[in-house]
């Protein structure tokens, strides 16, 4: 179950990522108050944590990780902005999280 772990881990720290870069913008955007930018910057700050739980190298965590927060990102458009994703941003997803699989679960000898 290692597998799961690690992409559960993967989807807090998007979570975690997205809110941190939401909340600016919607102080930025959208005229919301200032004071959002506290639980943004403790979000960014509890992705950068989470980034670090993964017991692998770091440039293979971040690169596995573009995957699933590409993936998430889809998710947000749907579930938050109430924008139905399209087919190719489905496709695209996948790839991405076919990739984010290759790079951290395939067999390696170091």
């Amino acid at each position: 179950m290692p597998e799961l772990k690690t992409i559960a881990l993967f989807v807090i720290t998007a979570l975690a990522e997205i809110v941190g870069c939401y909340l600016p913008y919607l102080w930025l955007r959208e005229g919301k108050t200032i004071w959002l930018l506290v639980p943004g910057a403790l979000s960014l700050a509890a992705f950068a944590w989470l980034l670090s739980l993964h017991p692998t190298a770091a440039g293979r965590v971040y690169a596995a990780y573009g995957g699933v927060y590409i993936f998430m990102a889809i998710l947000w458009l749907w579930a938050v902005d109430g924008i139905r994703p399209t087919l190719w941003d489905m496709v695209g997803s996948a790839v991405a999280l076919l990739g984010m699989a290759i790079i951290m679960f395939a067999p390696r000898s170091a």
